[in-house]
C-alpha cells in the first residue's frame, strides 16, 4: 500500500491512471473507499485518479496530539500528496465530499496555482455569523465526544459514505472532528469571490441541509456551475452514481475543451 509520512504522519493513498491529475477528498469519517464508484469512470475519461485517507481515517495514521488536527495540516496534506504523485508545478483538479469539499476550497486558497478546477460535493463554506460557527462547533465538539463514548457503533447510523467504510478505531474520528470539523474562521467563505478556477457545485436533491449553502456558492463563485443529483441525499455519488457521474464527467469534458462560459448540467 502507498503510504507518505509528512512529519511523522503516515497518509494512505491511491493513485489510478494517468493524465490529468485529480485528486478527491472523502467526508469526516468517510474514507478514500467512497469513491469506487468513481474510479474506473474517471480513469477511462483520461485523468489520474488520487484518493486519500485524511489523518484520523480508514488507513492513515491516527496520531494522539490533538493539534495535528486542522484545516492548515489538511490543506498540506492534500499539497504533500501531489507534490509525491507529480511535482509542485503540475496543476490538478481538486475535489471532495462535505468536508473534502471544504478542505478543497481550503487548498484552492492557499494554493491557487496547484488548482486546475474545483469539484464541490455536498459541501458547506463555513460561515461568517460568529453564532453561526459556534452552534457548528458545538455541534463538532458533541461528534467527537459521541465516538469517544461510543466508539465506531455511530457509523452505522450515518449516511452511506460512512457506514460503508472501515476504520481502525473511534479516537481518530474523535480528534478529527474537534480540529478538522470544527472551524476557526470565516477564511474560506469570504475566499468564495475570489476564486478563478472553472468550479462545479454538485448537491444531492435530497441533501436537505446543503442545498441553501450550494446555491450559495454557485452565486458567490464566479462562473461556478451547479448540478442537482435527483434521488440523491449526502453521498450523492453513492446514492445515484450514474447521475453523479454523468454530471462530473460533462463538466470535465467542458472545460477540457475551453469553451468557457457555465456547464448547462
Amino acid at each position: 500500500m502507498p503510504y507518505l509520512d509528512r512529519d511523522g504522519v503516515k497518509l494512505f493513498y491511491e493513485v489510478h491512471g494517468s493524465g490529468t491529475p485529480l485528486i478527491l477528498t472523502h467526508g469526516y469519517s468517510s474514507t478514500s473507499e467512497m469513491w469506487q464508484g468513481q474510479i474506473r469512470i474517471l480513469v477511462k475519461e483520461g485523468y489520474q485518479v488520487i484518493v486519500w485517507d485524511m489523518r484520523g481515517h480508514g488507513k492513515s495514521d491516527y496520531p494522539d496530539d490533538q493539534s495535528l488536527y486542522s484545516e492548515e495540516h489538511t490543506v498540506a496534506d492534500i499539497a504533500a500528496i501531489l507534490t509525491r504523485v507529480n511535482d509542485a508545478s503540475t496543476p490538478a483538479i481538486v475535489g471532495g465530499l462535505s468536508l473534502g469539499g471544504y478542505m478543497s476550497i481550503a487548498f484552492y486558497r492557499v494554493h491557487p496555482d496547484r488548482t486546475k478546477a474545483l469539484l464541490i460535493i455536498d459541501t458547506g463554506p463555513g460561515f461568517k455569523n460568529d453564532a453561526a460557527r459556534e452552534a457548528w462547533n458545538k455541534t463538532s465538539q458533541e461528534t467527537g465526544a459521541r465516538f469517544d463514548r461510543d466508539g465506531l457503533a455511530p457509523t452505522q447510523s450515518m449516511s452511506a459514505e460512512r457506514s460503508q467504510v472501515t476504520h481502525r478505531d473511534a479516537k481518530g474520528l474523535a480528534m478529527a472532528a474537534r480540529g478538522m470539523l470544527a472551524q476557526r474562521n470565516s477564511a474560506v467563505i469570504e475566499s468564495l469571490p475570489l476564486v478563478k478556477v472553472p468550479s462545479l457545485v454538485v448537491v444531492g436533491a435530497e441533501d436537505t441541509p446543503f442545498l441553501v449553502a450550494s446555491e450559495y456558492m454557485v452565486k458567490k463563485i464566479p462562473g461556478a456551475s451547479k448540478a442537482v443529483i435527483p434521488e440523491a441525499g449526502h453521498a450523492a455519488n453513492i446514492d445515484n452514481p450514474q447521475e453523479f457521474n454523468d454530471a462530473i464527467c460533462a463538466f470535465l469534458r467542458l472545460i477540457s475543451g475551453a469553451s468557457g462560459g457555465k456547464a448547462k448540467l
